[in-house]
């Protein structure tokens, strides 16, 4: 006979409930939206042996005697123990709580109520099968910890509800040697030791069935489920039990629970310390190996144990670090190319022929500019720029164009390739085919109280908004997404302002002449202080305003509602990239491609506001304060984001501890260590992802600007992939393992930022760098009919591209300004290509500068459509998958259907031949004349 097994739900008197849980986590009772064992199979098969516990309402708590308890346990002294008191079941998660007898509060009533739904819960979760056994904390009595291990039939029963797969039988396809075997005595001082880290063995794998048991590997019962894929079944139960039930709406969720106080932390465990081996021989020591291989800094040149990570911490974490390790690796090539062109432009300088005309006495030191402020701000030597001019050389070169082009082409062969590791990961970690029906989040399942009929199945379902709900919603959404970009762009012209005033106090205080002997002074000019200064004060500003909008990402997707969690992470990453995209580059994008275009000329210039005179770049342009900027940014960044996750972490675990254990110096057990660490949030590796790929965007999308910038990003994700490695295996607790198919929605916004590098890099070269102007006169203007040398040379261009402008024709806002300490002048030059004046169109644009216009237009069509070209060639020409995994994807699937079709084919044939020989049997005795 089946028994039935009964949830234990609490049915609260509405004048107790103090809300103090909110909504979140509810759903009506008659629309759960989750499965359970008992739900879909028969509980003789799967529960049989549990016993009827039903309770329908509670008055006095403790005239209750029908809550199923767990088994309580004191400590036995083995600090590394992984199971229960008894030796034999595994402990697969721990749930914390604060005894609230001993709690020293004065809502005694608040009290009472979380024990009665905590002890709901624990009771329904003992009704699902699980076993639990309570333990008193060794240095806080008032906590308490339940340690969970699902039983081998709770187990087989949620494999097969999610899909989980399985090893069917070891894998007996050949491994292709690789193109590299022949370097193996080099490859292999960057492996893990094998000796240490044993390779995985592979196997064929298929989504668990129970009733197809016999044809699965198993040899050990206690070992076919790894820790991992029990502590994701057991959250798994966990975010789906019950334990309330008010006005025919079910409360249910650890996470609604830890969120509401009742459990102070759930988690799954470490497998032991990460600095010294567990004094259990059963135990795999796997966190152990992963600091000592992978997490401690002097393993920072080895390769990553990726079967391992993934094995301990799950695949979402493994194709995290898959992904930033290939990344990394790529690096590598664009740095070496990067250091190349910078070495080129370096060694280069001194032949320099337009920087040595700026730094003559005879030329620059002869040529003088017009004030750039209308106020304080003096006529000066073209000189004084030498210094910036001969760094400029560095990177506005030859070289930078090469470095561009390339770069267009390594951003996407390194994103093609990453799909194939991609596809390669998915086989290898049995993600081909990802069966995960993934459940709506309870948040939006305790809000659905519409009622639609579904157009598919023409059946009743409920929803959390209507058709105009739910455009109200992303309304105000959208608004509070535009209303903080608008803010970042209202801070940028903040900045805009700030260099324009700062900059009258610099001309002030700073050289006008470049025969100084300080070195400081020398080199700081009044707009490389300028450019200092504003980088400084604009991340600071992009660090607190990314502080704060952290916060407001997070209320705005909550308000919106996403149904799934997929779909709360996307939503959430595409405010947050908007965001911090706008953020970071928009400084950037001002330089490059406003700062100095917009300047009008001595006689008639533009105003910001109507009172701050525009910016102007030096005479050599903007591109060395665009390099400037990035380097201030990108570094700081950087330095900013490790310092933060090394510190913070480890200064609240040592002030934790200091509070808590190191009051005594008893032997605490692995689930009172481990619950001193760190919580990662589920939002912890998102910020990994961000990190990463706003720094993607530096090194691609003004990379024309700075060659360097792949180099600080080798160097950084060297450091990052040790740091996280650290952190995450000492300094957090376990986070429950996860499953993954790829990096989500972060890959279509690798291929948006790939896609704008190349006009961003053009339009750099195009409009921020010398070089279209260089090549325009060297080509054109440097000989007749418009030059006077007979040969090509660079020879004059300084004088050239410095319009003339007569002290006359100053506004009067300007007129202060004529009198300095060079004198009294007629003219003055300006960075324009403009008519002189006398001419018949004077201060009009000369035909020099349609030229360079035309030029740079051509150049940026003819750079676009080559680097797309390539990129749409290489896209075509490397498929998502390579021939090898595509082989082995069929291969496997091949076998697995013959295995399980063959094994269920010969089930059938037996189960007919038993049929049809009773059949027989029957008949032959029919037909047998009876003996009288």
């Amino acid at each position: 006979m089946q028994m039935m097994t009964w949830d234990v739900l609490l049915e609260m008197e509405p004048e107790e409930d103090d809300d103090e849980d909110g909504d979140i986590g509810d759903d009506p009772a008659s629309k759960r939206p989750f499965l359970t064992p008992h739900a879909l199979l028969p509980s003789s098969q799967v529960l049989g042996n549990l016993e009827q516990t039903i309770v329908p309402t509670f008055g006095n708590l403790e005239s209750q005697h029908n809550f199923r308890t767990p088994e309580t346990a004191e400590f036995n002294g083995k600090s590394d123990a992984l199971y229960f008191n008894d030796g034999q079941r595994r402990i697969d998660f721990v749930l914390v709580y604060e005894d609230e007898r001993r709690k020293e509060t004065n809502k005694k009533g608040s009290n009472v109520k979380q024990r009665r739904k905590r002890q709901a819960y624990e009771s329904n979760l003992i009704c699902d099968g699980l076993k639990l056994e309570a333990t008193r904390s060794v240095v806080d009595d008032k906590l308490v910890f339940v340690k969970v291990h699902a039983p081998w039939e709770v187990l087989c029963t949620y494999a097969e509800i999610m899909h989980i797969k399985l090893p069917l039988k070891p894998n007996d396809l050949k491994t292709r040697s690789s193109a590299f075997s022949n370097f193996n005595w080099f490859t292999k001082f960057f492996q893990v030791d094998e000796n240490i880290i044993k390779p995985e063995q592979e196997f064929f794998t298929a989504p668990f069935e129970k009733n197809r048991m016999n044809d699965f590997y198993i040899q050990d019962r206690d070992t076919f489920f790894n820790p991992a894929t029990r502590s994701r079944i057991v959250y798994f139960i966990l975010s789906r039990v019950s334990y309330e039930v008010k006005d025919n709406v079910k409360k249910f969720g650890i996470n609604r629970l830890v969120n509401s106080g009742i459990y102070k932390a759930a988690f799954p465990l470490h497998d032991c310390h990460f600095s010294w081996p567990s004094q259990d021989v059963s135990c795999p020591n796997e966190r152990y190996l992963l600091y000592r291989e992978w997490a401690h800094p002097r393993s920072f040149y080895k390769k990553q144990p990726l079967d391992l990570i993934r094995k301990y911490y799950g695949e979402k974490i493994g194709i995290y670090f898959a992904w930033l390790g290939y990344y990394t690796k790529m690096l590598l090539l664009a740095a070496v190319v990067g250091v190349a062109c910078f070495l080129y432009g370096y060694i280069n300088q001194d032949n320099c022929t337009w920087s040595k005309e700026v730094c003559d006495p005879r030329i620059g030191g002869e040529i003088i500019m017009c004030p750039q402020c209308d106020k304080g701000c003096p006529f000066w030597r073209l000189n004084i720029t030498c210094e910036s001019s001969k760094k400029l050389c560095i990177f506005d070169s030859f070289g930078t164009l090469v470095f561009a082009v390339f770069m267009g082409i390594w951003v996407t062969l390194f994103l093609e390739f990453w799909k194939r590791r991609q596809a390669e990961l998915e086989y290898e970690w049995d993600t081909v085919e990802l069966q995960q029906e993934e459940q709506p989040r309870p948040e939006y399942e305790a809000r659905c109280t519409h009622v639609v009929i579904n157009e598919i199945t023409q059946e009743e379902e409920r929803i959390p908004f209507t058709a105009f709900g739910k455009c109200i919603r992303m309304t105000v959404c959208a608004s509070a997404v535009l209303f903080w970009v608008l803010l970042i762009i209202a801070s940028v012209i903040g900045i805009i302002v700030y260099r324009l005033s700062v900059f009258i106090v610099f001309y002030a205080k700073l050289p006008k002449a470049s025969n100084t002997t300080d070195p400081i002074q020398k080199y700081l000019t009044p707009q490389t202080a300028t450019t200092i200064t504003a980088s400084i004060i604009s991340f600071i500003i992009i660090v607190i305003l990314n502080m704060m909008y952290e916060k407001v990402a997070i209320m705005i997707t909550n308000f919106e509602l996403p149904r799934t969690q997929t779909d709360y992470e996307n939503s959430l990453t595409m405010k947050m990239f908007l965001f911090q995209f706008v953020n970071y580059y928009s400084s950037c994008f001002y330089i490059a491609f406003f700062k100095g275009k917009f300047v009008g000329y001595p006689g008639d210039p533009v105003y910001w506001l109507g009172k701050y005179r525009n910016e102007e770049c030096d005479p050599g342009g903007c591109l060395f304060e665009l390099t400037t900027q990035l380097t201030i940014i990108m570094g700081g960044k950087s330095i900013w984001n490790n310092i933060l996750e090394v510190v913070f972490p480890w200064v609240m675990n040592i002030c934790r501890l200091y509070f808590t254990a190191s009051s005594t110096e008893k032997k605490t057990p692995r689930w009172e260590q481990d619950y001193h660490l760190q919580l990662m949030g589920k939002l912890g590796l998102f910020y990994e992802y961000l990190e990463m790929i706003i720094q993607f965007g530096f090194v691609t999308l003004f990379v024309a600007s700075f060659p360097l910038a792949p180099l600080l990003a080798l160097v950084n994700n060297i450091l990052e992939i040790r740091v996280d490695a650290w952190k995450m295996t000492t300094q957090y607790r376990r986070m429950v393992p996860e499953k993954a198919q790829d990096i989500g929605a972060w890959q279509p916004i690798m291929q948006g930022i790939a896609i704008l590098a190349v006009v961003t890099n053009a339009m750099i070269i195009a409009f921020t760098s010398d070089m279209i102007p260089r090549l325009v006169y060297y080509w054109s203007f440097s000989v007749p009919p418009y030059g006077n040398h007979t040969d090509y040379t660079m020879k004059g261009y300084i004088n050239n591209t410095l319009s003339i402008f007569n002290t006359s024709d100053f506004t009067e806002r300007s007129r202060e300004n004529l009198d300095s300490d060079l004198g009294d002048h007629t003219t003055c030059r300006y960075r324009d290509f403009r008519y002189p004046p006398g001419h018949p169109q004077q201060y009009k644009h000369n035909i020099y500068y349609w030229h360079v216009i035309a030029a740079k237009l051509a150049f940026i069509i003819v750079m676009e459509h080559l680097i797309y070209s390539v990129k749409f060639f290489i896209s075509y020409a490397i498929p998502d998958v390579s021939k090898s995994t595509k082989s082995k994807i069929k291969r496997e699937k091949y076998l697995t259907q013959k295995l399980l079709h063959e094994n269920h084919l010969k089930d059938m044939t037996k189960s007919f031949g038993v049929i049809a020989e009773r059949m027989g049997e029957v008949i032959d005795n029919n037909l047998r004349p009876k003996v009288e």
